[in-house]
C-alpha cells in the first residue's frame, strides 16, 4: 500500500498534481487526483474501452458526495472552476490517501465519523466499484451522491447545452436500485447499480465549466460541461458499505457482491507477485528510503521491485480479436492515459514488463500477436483508437522485435515462438534489404540502413506537431544501425539452433560483420570522442550529443570496443545523466529545451531537445554494466524513483521529466517502457548474487 499523508492532501496544490490509476485489463481505466478533482480530460471514475484495448470513452466523469450527520452536511467533492474558484472544497475532510495495488481508497474525517470510499475495476469488465463504508459513526450516515455524466471520446471535451438531456430510466427491486443512462439515442448506454435499495431522483441538470487545470498548463481546451442525470440517497449505520457499480456491460454480468469482487481485486495482486516469486512481505512501505541520497538496502530493491511488478500488470492488456470468434490476442498499452498500444513501446517493454515478472507465456502471445500484423517487412507503429487499420511509420519497432524474441527465448528456454516465427524474420531481413516504406533501406555501399522521408517521423523521437517533424533524423541513425546488426546477429544466432526458412541465400553473419565494420569506421566522432547521432543525412553528419548512442555499446558486445564505450559514457555521464534518466539533448547544445511546458507546439517542441526519458536508463545501466560491473553504481540509480512512484503518479513511473533541475515528472504518469527499464536495472543487480 502506498499512503499519502493529510498534511500532502490539504495541501491543495500538491494533492492536484499526484494522481491515481486503476486499470481493468482491457484499456479501459479509472483514474484521477488524490484530493477527487479531475485535472484532466482523461480523467474519469469509468473510461471503458468499448473496442479493447481502444475506443476509449469517458462514462462516469466523477462522483460528488455530500454527508449529513446529527445535523451537519459535509461535502466530500472538489471541483475547479474558472477565476480559481473551488465548489466544495472536500478535500480539507480528507485523512489520507492510499493505493492499494488496484484499489484507490480515500478516508474522510466527519468530525466524530470516519467514512472510506473505495474505487477499483473488474479485470476484463468495464464496470467500476465504488464503495462507501462507516467505518466508525455515532449515528447513521445520511449519504447524498451526484454522479457526473459524459459520454465522449476520451480526448475530447463536452460542451453541455440546455436542449440536450441525457435519457434516465430507473429500475430496481428488493436488492438493489439501479438506473440506465443514454447519453444520446444511439450511444452505448451504461448503468449505475446501488447494491442495495437506494432512493434515486432523476434531476438532468448540466454543471458548467469544470475547469482541468493539467489541460490549461498543456496549452489545451480546459474546461468542460458534466451532466447530473439523478442524485442517489441512502443511509449507513456504523459498519455498513455500499457499492455504487458504473458499467458498460450486461446488466445480468454486474455482481452486487461488492465484497467478493473487493476481494478478487485484492487477491491478483498477491498472484501477480506469486508469478513473479517474490515475497509479498516485500510490500512494505516502512522500507522504503525517499531520501534521494540514502543507499538503498536489499529490503527496499525488494519492495520496489514488488511494486513495479504491479506497476507492469496494469500495461498488459487484451486485444480485441481480429475476426469475429477468433481468439484474444494480448497487447501492451505504451502508457496512460492517452496512449494506445504502439509496437515499438510494445517490444522496447516486453523483457521487462513480462520476462521479468514471471509472465513469459503472454510474452509468447504478444509476439505472435504483433506477428498477425506484419506488412511489407515491418512492425505496426501503434493503432489509431477509432480504426483497425494500424500505421507503420516506425523503423525502429520492427527492429526490437528481434530483441523481444530472442530475449523471450533465453529467459524462458523455449524456442517454439522464435521457431514459428524464424521466416517471419527472414522475410523482414529480406524486406529491409531490398526496401520498404518510407525509404527505409540497406545501402549495399557498406551494408548500413537508411531511413527517411520528408515529413515522416520514424524513430523513437518522434515528436510531430502539424507538419513540422522536429528531429526527422533522414540518414542512418546510430541507435537503427546498432538494432539492424543487433537484429543480423540474432538471426545468425538462430540459424546456428537449426531455425530454419527460406533464406539459404543470406549470410547473417558476414551481413553483420559488414554492418560492423562500417560502423565503427562511420559512426565514431574522433573530434568529440562520442559516435554521431546520424550519419548521411542531408545536411551531413549530426555530432549532437545525444543518448542513442548507448544502444550501440548495449546490444552487442563487439560493435564498438571498450575503449569508445568508455569514452562515450564520459560524455554522457557529463551531460546527459541526471537523476531520473537521460536528457535527450545536451544542455550546452544551443537547440537545448530543459523545461516542457506550453501549448502542443512548444511541448513537442521539447519531447526530445532535451527531456529526460527514466526508460533510457535500461542502455546507461547496460553499458555501464559492461565496463564496470559494478551492483553498487546500478542500485544508486533506484532511490529516485520511490519518490517518483509516490509524487506523480502514485504507484508507477513517468514518462519523462524535465531536463533542468529538479527534474519535475511530465508526460504521461504511468509509462510502459519506464516501469520495464527498471524491473531490467533490477534484474542486473540480482544476477550479481547467483
Amino acid at each position: 500500500m502506498i499512503k499519502i499523508e493529510r498534511e500532502i492532501i490539504t495541501n491543495f496544490e500538491e494533492g492536484m498534481r499526484r494522481e491515481w490509476l486503476v486499470t481493468n485489463g482491457i484499456g479501459g481505466y479509472s483514474s484521477g487526483t488524490i484530493i477527487g478533482a479531475n485535472t484532466r480530460r482523461y480523467h474519469g471514475l469509468l473510461v471503458a474501452s468499448l473496442d479493447p484495448p481502444v475506443d476509449r470513452l469517458v462514462m462516469l466523469a466523477k462522483m460528488d458526495e455530500e454527508v449529513t450527520l446529527d445535523g451537519t452536511t459535509y461535502y466530500l467533492g472538489t471541483n475547479e472552476y474558472p477565476d480559481n474558484k473551488l465548489n466544495p472544497v472536500g478535500f480539507v475532510h480528507l485523512e489520507d490517501f492510499s493505493l492499494d495495488h488496484g484499489i484507490a481508497t480515500f478516508s474522510y474525517h466527519l468530525g466524530l465519523a470516519r467514512l472510506e470510499k473505495r474505487i477499483w475495476m473488474v479485470q476484463g469488465k468495464n464496470t467500476t466499484y465504488i464503495q462507501y463504508s462507516a467505518i466508525s459513526s455515532d449515528g447513521p450516515l445520511e449519504l447524498t451522491l451526484r454522479p457526473f455524466a459524459n459520454f465522449r471520446d476520451y480526448h475530447s471535451l463536452t460542451q453541455g447545452s440546455l436542449d440536450w438531456n441525457f435519457l434516465v430510466t430507473p429500475s430496481g427491486d428488493e436488492h438493489s436500485s439501479d438506473c440506465e443512462i443514454h447519453a444520446y439515442p444511439t450511444a452505448t448506454p451504461y448503468r449505475l447499480t446501488v447494491s442495495q435499495p437506494a432512493t434515486i431522483i432523476p434531476v438532468g441538470v448540466w454543471y458548467w465549466h469544470f475547469v482541468y487545470r493539467a489541460e490549461q498548463e498543456r496549452g489545451l481546451d480546459y474546461m468542460e460541461d458534466l451532466y447530473a442525470p439523478c442524485i442517489i440517497k441512502l443511509t449507513l449505520n456504523q459498519g455498513d458499505s455500499v457499492a455504487i457499480i458504473v458499467s458498460s456491460e450486461a446488466r445480468d454480468s454486474i455482481s452486487l457482491d461488492h465484497a467478493a469482487s473487493l476481494k478478487a481485486v485484492q487477491n491478483h495482486p498477491l498472484d501477480l507477485l506469486q508469478q513473479a516469486q517474490l515475497d509479498p512481505a516485500a510490500l512494505n512501505p516502512e522500507l522504503c528510503p525517499i531520501a534521494e541520497d540514502q543507499p538503498i538496502s536489499d529490503e527496499a530493491i525488494a519492495a520496489l521491485q514488488a511494486e513495479l511488478v504491479l506497476a507492469a500488470d496494469q500495461f498488459i492488456v487484451a486485444r480485441h480479436p481480429t475476426s469475429e470468434g477468433g481468439e484474444w490476442l494480448r497487447t501492451v498499452i505504451a502508457g496512460y492515459h492517452w496512449f494506445t498500444d504502439w509496437g515499438r513501446d510494445t517490444m522496447i517493454s516486453l523483457p521487462g514488463l513480462c520476462l521479468q515478472t514471471g509472465r513469459a507465456d503472454e510474452a509468447a502471445t504478444i509476439l505472435r500477436s504483433f506477428a498477425k500484423y506484419i506488412d511489407g517487412g515491418m512492425l505496426p507503429n501503434f493503432f489509431p483508437d477509432a480504426a483497425q487499420t494500424p500505421e507503420y511509420n516506425t523503423v525502429d519497432a520492427t527492429l526490437w522485435y528481434f530483441h523481444a524474441i530472442e530475449q523471450h527465448l533465453l529467459h524462458s528456454g523455449d524456442d517454439s515462438v522464435a521457431r514459428d516465427l524464424f521466416p517471419k524474420l527472414a522475410d523482414i531481413i529480406r524486406h529491409h534489404i531490398n526496401g520498404t516504406r518510407y525509404n527505409i533501406k540497406v545501402d549495399p555501399a557498406d551494408g548500413l540502413l537508411y531511413a527517411g522521408q520528408e515529413g515522416v517521423q520514424l524513430t523513437w523521437m518522434d515528436a510531430k506537431a502539424g507538419d513540422w517533424v522536429v528531429t526527422p533524423r533522414i540518414g542512418k541513425p546510430v541507435e537503427i544501425n546498432a538494432l539492424w546488426h543487433h537484429a543480423l546477429m540474432i538471426m545468425a544466432r538462430l540459424r546456428q539452433r537449426g531455425l530454419k526458412a527460406d533464406d539459404a541465400n543470406l549470410d547473417y553473419s558476414a551481413l553483420a560483420q559488414k554492418v560492423a565494420t562500417s560502423f565503427r569506421a562511420r559512426f565514431w566522432c574522433q573530434n568529440v570522442k562520442y559516435l554521431y547521432d546520424v550519419v548521411d543525412g542531408p545536411s551531413g553528419d549530426d555530432d549532437s550529443l545525444r543518448p542513442n548512442q548507448l544502444f550501440a555499446a548495449a546490444l552487442e558486445p563487439d560493435l564498438i570496443s571498450d575503449d569508445a564505450t568508455a569514452a562515450l559514457l564520459l560524455a554522457v555521464d557529463a551531460q546527459l545523466l541526471t537523476p531520473y534518466g537521460l536528457r535527450t539533448l545536451a544542455p550546452t547544445d544551443p537547440h537545448y529545451i530543459g523545461c516542457y511546458t506550453g501549448d502542443r507546439y512548444q511541448r513537442d517542441g521539447a519531447y526530445h531537445q532535451g527531456t529526460v526519458w527514466p526508460w533510457l536508463l535500461g542502455a546507461y545501466a547496460a553499458t555501464s554494466h559492461r565496463l564496470a560491473h559494478d551492483p553498487a553504481a546500478l542500485r544508486g540509480l533506484l532511490p529516485p524513483f520511490i519518490k517518483q512512484m509516490r509524487d506523480y503518479g502514485i504507484g508507477s513511473v513517468a514518462e519523462i521529466c524535465e531536463g533542468d533541475a529538479p527534474h519535475q515528472s511530465k508526460g504521461c504518469i504511468a509509462q510502459a517502457w519506464s516501469v520495464a527499464a527498471l524491473l531490467e536495472i533490477i534484474a542486473l543487480i540480482d544476477s550479481h548474487k547467483t
